[in-house]
């Protein structure tokens, strides 16, 4: 193994180890939720392990046995160094960004969001692997169950909140960058009967507010901020603050990454 590999499978064990410590002191605090945290994370070997029987137990139909879709996941997990790395950083996104994540147990075992992120990232290998049509059941099931509606052709880094989950929609064609935030209700759509490159390329750093809606082919400059509600039609420059409908660039963020801080006001923004 080599020193870098050591060094991941090392930070992949400590969160693996943290996670069982976290769910050990739940089942002590409210022992009736135990046989719950036993089967979702104390009788697993691996964070992989425990995430695929999650989500397949949520996302089972009478067409996808939950065996055959944690065995599913349990493949993507295995083949996808970059799905497991994503994983990891999203959880940590979690935990830093949203105060209501006291723990990595919290956002693990009950935010859709977390837990949508992480169904799409499996759909997206489908798709990878040209098995569009298990992907495509896939993301329709994960819209059913979290209400969280991702292409699995999208393209979407790592170390992504998406914060509450519900109603987030995110098409085909659409790229997110690492290390960006969105909250409820984000649309990254179309502008009508297009076809091809159609949907928004959303760079790094990026905070996008509840209820903004971004529509078409156009870029979000990196480390920008979208206020809530806005809607978004053309490019943002990177580091601007815009707001509106249609949305105009109104400022500058003080902090070169606003996802991290999750400032969704104005107040601390520069002037233009």
């Amino acid at each position: 193994m080599s020193g870098l590999s050591a060094q991941r499978q090392a930070i992949a064990d400590a969160v693996w180890a943290r996670l069982n410590r976290e769910a050990d002191a739940m089942v002590k605090t409210e022992p009736m939720l135990a046989g719950f945290v036993h089967d979702a994370v104390l009788r697993h070997g691996s964070l992989e392990r425990a995430l695929s029987f999650l989500l397949a137990d949520k996302l089972s139909s009478r067409y996808l046995s939950a065996l055959a879709l944690a065995e599913l996941f349990e493949d993507a997990f295995a083949s996808s160094a970059d799905i497991r790395q994503a994983m990891r950083a999203d959880l940590d996104a979690v935990v830093d960004r949203d105060p209501a994540a006291r723990s990595l147990a919290i956002p693990f075992l009950y935010f859709k969001g977390f837990q949508a992120l992480q169904s799409y990232r499996v759909a997206h290998w489908l798709w990878a692997q040209e098995r569009a049509q298990l992907a495509l059941h896939l993301q329709s099931r994960i819209s059913e169950m979290f209400n969280v509606d991702i292409h699995p052709a999208a393209r979407i880094g790592k170390g992504i909140l998406i914060d509450h989950g519900t109603s987030v929609v995110i098409g085909e064609t659409a790229v997110i960058g690492d290390n960006v935030s969105l909250l409820h209700e984000v649309t990254l759509g179309g502008t009508g009967k297009e076809s091809g490159d159609r949907h928004p390329k959303v760079g790094y750093g990026v905070i996008i507010g509840a209820g903004a809606k971004i529509l078409g082919n156009i870029r979000i400059g990196e480390g920008s901020k979208i206020a809530a509600c806005s809607v978004v039609l053309c490019d943002v420059p990177s580091h601007s603050t815009v707001a509106g409908i249609p949305a105009k660039v109104v400022g500058k963020p003080r902090t070169a990454e606003p996802a991290l801080t999750m400032e969704q006001t104005f107040d601390g923004d520069y002037a233009i």
